[in-house]
């Protein structure tokens, strides 16, 4: 296969990647409620499932997809090096102006990478009525009135 071929068929996958990815987030964000959102669309506590996953789950799909999407762009980018080098040198024109906006770019995805491991969630004890039991926001406002 020509290397214009495969390039045509890393930009599909990259689109498909991307339209994937897309639709899942907002799939868990505006389908798949996250429990404490149930309360105020269903009036209490429910679990919500497509296809038989719950959101948990289509946040792996989404992770995964988003590994691969970041596996075709490397490969995207390899393949246009030369093409990127040279637009990005006449873009910037200066080298050293070059080279300091190359070194922030790489530090910040470093950063964006390395940072999930690095930082420590705040541990909250969810509020708790009887053995099982969180209060939903309804009842919460009708004790306050």
């Amino acid at each position: 296969m020509d290397k214009s071929k495969v390039n045509l068929v890393i930009d599909a996958l990259m689109f498909l990647c991307v339209m994937a990815m897309t639709g899942i987030g907002l799939l868990m964000k505006f389908v798949l409620l996250p429990g404490k959102d149930t309360w105020a669309v269903y009036g209490r506590k429910v679990e919500l499932f497509l296809f038989g996953m719950e959101r948990h789950h289509w946040g792996t799909i989404h992770l995964i997809i988003a590994f691969v999407f970041l596996g075709l762009i490397v490969l995207h980018i390899i393949l246009h090096g030369k093409i990127i080098l040279l637009f990005y040198g006449r873009l910037i024109g200066s080298r050293v102006a070059g080279r300091i906006i190359a070194a922030i770019v790489v530090i910040a995805g470093v950063f964006f990478v390395v940072f999930p491991f690095v930082v420590k969630p705040e541990i909250q004890e969810p509020e708790r009525k009887g053995r099982h039991y969180r209060e939903s926001p309804i009842d919460k406002e009708e004790i306050h009135k």
